[in-house]
């Protein structure tokens, strides 16, 4: 059975099961938090390639002929994933809707769908800058049920690469990332019990609680609306494509002292959003064309508010806890204007959401919408209105904690080619551990090309070369 194919290589599967927690659970409902409800249903998927396994005495062997085969591995990642999925069952469940015609998630232990696969491709020889081309529909698998699906591939090199793809509305980047590090923990031949079970998922949907009154503040009006107030969709669609790059720390540390006051971060997306200005100016009627830049910022710090209980709560909660400030700008003026000002335009915006006031009141305004779903205005951009992208940072992105007994991940990245007309772009720190950053963007041809031409000196395409240092 073909998974993919194209001119390059192939992707065979070669088994497919259900893997399900070790033990078996009273099966419950495990309401969505307001948070979660303001989540679309989209899929987001992750991957990791590792290269041909070392051989040492702490790695699961074949008794047969002393080595590492993909058998072995695969073996070892169901036996640990099954025993993350006590901690972690609602990724064994299933999304069904309730009587208010809301999604819950029905853990029942289900399981996850685990598939196997062989591609005839080395390592070295994938096309990590086009991952439309080499990943899109080959290593990382298409979700069909339940909340998580997995796939190990085996490579021709002996490499093996280990993707999912997971229900954004159940979990964020955060909480997926506690996950895939408890699993590698897990499958890690030298873990202990203890280390396996010190900080478990908090599923306490209470922390979460709308207030009685609630109070929500104008601004909210302005980022999010309910999906019953949503525009026709636009006559025009926009294809929309993948491409991964690094940025050395040396250029993150020039572009910072430009507004030392700010994070690399927001210095970062200024320029991408100054890039994207640029590629509109060369369209028609640009003057009076916008800009719209979101970054995702996550709530959990600000509603810790400094408590330690609190904090140690929000650290380990499962589920959404994000909001997407954005910010419009006039193209002519985000051309024009130097990238320090922009940086400042960036902060600004970013600002509205530096509080717990803003989460909470973020909280109330999605129940007083319900059961009609709300979304975040920048998700549901039209081409017609002007070009918009989101910056969702990966920087706590863990590829060098995801060792499930044979080496850390060569390169590993997000995969979120959403499907919306806005352009999404995810930072993430580089597995060399030198402080340069990878970075997933999702954005439609033009907009890449500019980035690609007038920052080509900050903004590199991901190469083998770069990846072997």
């Amino acid at each position: 059975k073909m998974c993919s194919e194209n001119g390059d290589f192939s992707v065979s599967v070669t088994n497919e099961e259900v893997v399900a927690a070790v033990l078996p659970m009273q099966e419950h409902w495990l309401p969505l938090s307001n948070l979660d409800l303001l989540l679309p249903p989209l899929d987001v998927g992750v991957f990791f390639c590792y290269k041909n396994p070392i051989i040492t005495s702490t790695t699961m062997e074949d008794c047969a002929t002393n080595k590492i085969t993909f058998g072995t591995m695969v073996a070892s990642l169901k036996k640990a994933l099954a025993q993350t999925l006590i901690s972690y069952y609602v990724f064994a469940g299933e999304v069904v809707l309730n009587s208010m015609g809301e999604p819950e998630v029905l853990c029942n232990n289900r399981g996850v769908d685990f598939v196997e696969a062989e591609a005839d491709v080395e390592l070295k020889n994938l096309n990590f800058y086009n991952p439309d081309q080499s990943i899109e529909g080959k290593f990382v698998p298409k979700k069909k049920n339940g909340v998580l699906v997995v796939q190990t591939t085996a490579l021709k090199c002996g490499g093996i690469i280990v993707a999912c793809t997971f229900d954004h509305r159940i979990a964020d980047a955060y909480s997926t990332n506690m996950f895939l590090v408890s699993w590698a923990t897990m499958a890690h031949p030298t873990t202990t019990i203890l280390a396996t079970t010190s900080c478990h998922p908090c599923f306490r949907r209470s922390l979460l609680s709308p207030r009685r009154p609630g109070s929500i503040h104008p601004s909210l009006h302005q980022m999010y609306t309910s999906i019953s107030h949503l525009p026709a969709p636009s006559t025009t669609t926009t294809t929309l494509l993948s491409r991964i790059y690094f940025v050395t720390a040396e250029q993150l540390h020039y572009m910072q002292s430009l507004a030392a006051t700010r994070t690399k971060l927001e210095c970062f997306s200024a320029l991408l959003w100054k890039m994207v200005a640029c590629a509109a100016s060369r369209d028609t009627n640009s003057k009076r064309v916008t800009v719209k830049m979101g970054i995702v910022i996550d709530g959990r710090k600000r509603l810790g508010n400094g408590d330690k209980n609190s904090e140690a709560m929000m650290e380990c909660y499962f589920g959404n806890m994000l909001s997407i400030p954005f910010g419009e700008k006039l193209v002519e003026e985000l051309v024009k204007e130097p990238l320090e000002y922009v940086v400042e335009a960036v902060h600004e915006f970013l600002s509205v959401t530096a509080t717990e006031e803003h989460f909470l009141g973020l909280i109330d305004w999605m129940e007083a919408q319900r059961p009609i779903p709300g979304v975040s205005r920048i998700y549901c951009n039209r081409a017609d209105e002007g070009p918009a992208f989101v910056v969702s940072s990966g920087q706590r992105f863990p590829e060098g904690k995801v060792d499930f007994g044979w080496g850390k991940a060569m390169f590993a990245s997000y995969h979120f080619p959403w499907g919306g007309e806005a352009g999404y772009v995810m930072p993430m720190p580089s597995p060399l551990g030198n402080g340069d950053w990878v970075v997933y963007m999702h954005l439609a041809k033009k907009y890449l090309d500019i980035i690609e031409t007038e920052a080509a000196h900050v903004i590199k395409p991901l190469t083998w070369d770069y990846l072997n240092k």
